[in-house]
């Protein structure tokens, strides 16, 4: 009876504040305004509930494949919020510009609570559809909402407070709105604080999504905010002029929409061209820069980037640099030494152009990332680039940040004093840091580096020293570093998985290192990893010739190096035949036989994998784990450190696993204690 008395007190309440007549809750414009629309625009009665109404399965998918970047660039920062809120009575949820709930994070008791309520995935929760609440009024309201329990239309509400806010696209239009729904009354001001940061966050995300091929400024007027959540971003076309920006770079920058900066050129912007900003940008490590507004009254700081394929750019600024520039010097840099490199590529355009940038870029000590497949040389290329770079009498020391097991890492990189912790070395070691000091430091794989270890690795590149565990005292180092990875850092960023600041930090160039079945110099590549096999190479059978021309190399110049090998001691000084190469090459004669360039199917690898005997000797439990790890080595191409991670599990123990199920990696040969061979290695 108590709650019928509450709901007919609250229908009241809504009713006097429409007509404007005496009311007992002091009642927030927004709300007033909102509870007006639902009764005179959209005629709903707060007496007659109704539940808002679910999309079709197949509507749904159609509105979440038209958002799918949104969603993928909120999913993380979603996750993120929950667990800051710490509190099983709320979800965060994701809605798009109609209302309909596209994405929901929340605990399962909560979600079943509020489902037949029409809280759940599909419903649309506009004002017409569910009266006053945070997520349809934050719509209607093109603002930061909170909707307290009794501000609700509809009495079924007033359990319920919601946080609201709206997420704004490059165009400026409303994309959707972030939303956290409560059960707690204490929540409001707390939520709506990190739900702002949040949607702030995407913003800054979906811009990135949709303008990766521009070129990014990051500024403010305070150089400690640059790059960061609070600090302005403008996507730059090559020709100079404004694609997009974020809120703050339009606030900072006294415009009051996209629309009044969009098309302009930079220089309408700030007293510096593009190639300008970019170049200093690249000489100053990319630490902030000063700059002026292009009334010379406000003082900016900014980084200045180039768009992730567009090294071109980065070429044509480094030789393009102002001749008072060049000839203010004190000294004159020696030219690169290009025949030094010669062996990375013997005709391939591709790699000849990213040999010659990184021969410009890396007399000027600028942070180099090398991407490309597992097994394409990027090791080799980094030497190759250390013995060519002003640190080339020092040493070269690589690191393999996907081998290292995470106790390890740290004490590897940064060192440790006598006595740092149990089992430390008795005189103290120097870390893999330290003894780059004067040299190269190549950090592989870094995609795979810790978060943690990530903030002390950008705290050594930024500062130029490095305190070993255990100590209390840095020591000064300077190094060329040059990182390397298979995997899209930029995606890992977008994911949460890496720091965006360290990123920036080591990417002063991406350079990418093609696939071998795509690299126009094959031929004399081979000839060459022959001549380095043995004093007198084999020749090569034109059969056996054309079956590596067109075989599609997974493994890259890792798994051609192996296979010569193998070839080269089956051949016993005679011709190579196809006869001594393995059957999975032979078996191809052409590329347009395999679906794909990047994996073997798991069906055609099958059938060199083990004999029919060995597994006919599985049980049914086994038959069924053996296709597990099949398919999931297929997935990840074969790439065992991949696969090991996928399954929660140590190389070893897959390798372990792998043997007892009869899964050989025949193709790639043997070690000669009949261990596989790992192409990660």
């Amino acid at each position: 009876m108590s709650l019928l008395a509450d709901s007919s007190t609250h229908v009241r309440e809504v009713l006097n504040v429409v007509h404007h007549q005496l009311t007992t809750r002091p009642t927030s414009e927004p709300v007033a305004q909102s509870w007006t629309r639902c009764i005179n625009e959209f005629q709903l009665d707060p007496s007659r509930f109704v539940t808002p109404p679910v999309l079709t399965q197949y509507e749904l998918s159609a509105r979440r494949e038209a958002l799918g970047d949104l969603i993928a660039c909120s999913k993380l920062e979603m996750t993120t919020l929950y667990q800051q809120l710490a509190d099983p009575e709320l979800a965060v949820v994701l809605v798009d510009a109609g209302g309909a709930i596209v994405h929901q994070v929340s605990s399962v008791p909560f979600a079943e609570a509020v489902a037949d309520d029409g809280f759940r995935v599909g419903a649309l929760w506009s004002e017409r559809e569910a009266g006053t609440n945070g997520m349809g009024t934050c719509l209607a309201e093109r603002d930061c909402i909170a909707v307290c329990q009794h501000e609700h239309f509809y009495p079924r509400y007033t359990s319920l407070t919601c946080s609201a806010a709206p997420i704004f696209d490059d165009s400026g239009e409303i994309a959707g709105v972030l939303d956290v729904t409560s059960r707690s009354k204490l929540l409001q001001q707390h939520s709506l604080v990190l739900v702002g940061m949040s949607r702030q966050m995407i913003e800054n995300r979906l811009l990135d999504a949709r303008y990766r091929h521009a070129n990014m400024i990051h500024f403010h007027s305070r150089p400690e905010f640059v790059g960061t959540l609070h600090g302005g971003k403008l996507a730059v076309a090559d020709d100079s002029t404004v694609l997009a920006a974020n809120r703050s770079a339009l606030f900072q920058l006294g415009f009051r929409s996209l629309s009044e900066l969009r098309g302009r050129r930079i220089e309408e912007a700030f007293n510096a061209s593009l190639e300008d900003m970019i170049a200093r940008s690249i000489r100053g490590s990319f630490h902030p820069v000063t700059v002026y507004s292009a009334n010379a009254t406000n003082r900016f700081f900014l980084v200045a980037q180039t768009s992730q394929n567009n090294s071109g750019r980065v070429a044509r600024v480094l030789s393009n640099e102002a001749p008072a520039a060049r000839t203010s010097a004190p000294e004159k840099r020696p030219p690169p030494k290009l025949d030094e490199i010669a062996h990375l590529e013997f005709g391939d355009p591709r790699m000849a152009s990213q040999i010659q940038l990184a021969a410009r870029v890396i007399q000027r000590k600028i942070p180099i990332v090398l991407r490309g497949q597992t097994g394409t040389g990027k090791e080799v290329f980094a030497q190759a680039l250390h013995s060519i770079s002003p640190h080339a009498e020092g040493p070269f020391v690589p690191v393999n940040c996907a081998s290292l097991p995470e106790n390890l890492i740290e004490s590897e990189l940064f060192g440790y004093r006598a006595g740092a912790f149990t089992g430390a070395q008795r005189e103290g070691r120097r870390g893999k840091i330290v003894q780059a000091n004067g040299g190269t430091l190549f950090l592989d794989e870094i995609g795979d580096m810790p978060l943690v270890l990530q903030a002390r690795l950008l705290r050594v590149i930024e500062e130029h020293e490095v305190t070993p565990l255990g100590a209390e005292t840095t020591v000064k180092v300077n190094f060329q570093l040059i990182s390397a990875s298979h995997r899209n850092l930029l995606e890992l960023v977008h994911s949460g998985l890496f720091r965006e600041d360290l990123y920036y930090r080591l990417k002063g160039v991406e350079l990418n290192l093609p696939p071998l079945r795509e690299r126009l110099d094959k031929l004399p590549l081979i000839h060459h990893l022959l001549a380095n096999e043995t004093d007198d190479p084999p020749e090569l059978s034109p059969e056996a010739e054309h079956a590596l021309l067109t075989y599609a190399w997974p493994g890259n110049i890792r798994q051609l190096r192996h296979v010569l090998q193998m070839a080269i001691a089956l051949s016993d000084g005679q011709p190579i035949r196809c006869e001594d190469l393995p059957p999975e090459i032979t078996q191809r004669t052409s590329a347009a036989d395999m679906p794909t360039a990047l994996r073997l199917h798991s069906a055609d690898m099958d059938a060199h994998l083990a004999d029919d005997a060995d597994i006919s000797a599985l049980n049914a439990i086994q038959l069924n784990e053996r296709e597990t790890v099949l398919s999931l080595l297929d997935e990840h191409r074969w790439n065992v450190s991949n696969v090991a991670k996928a399954l929660g599990i140590s190389r070893n123990t897959l390798y372990r696993k792998m043997r007892r199920l009869h899964i050989r990696l025949s193709h790639e040969g043997s070690s000669s204690d009949g261990m596989p061979l790992d192409l990660d290695a």
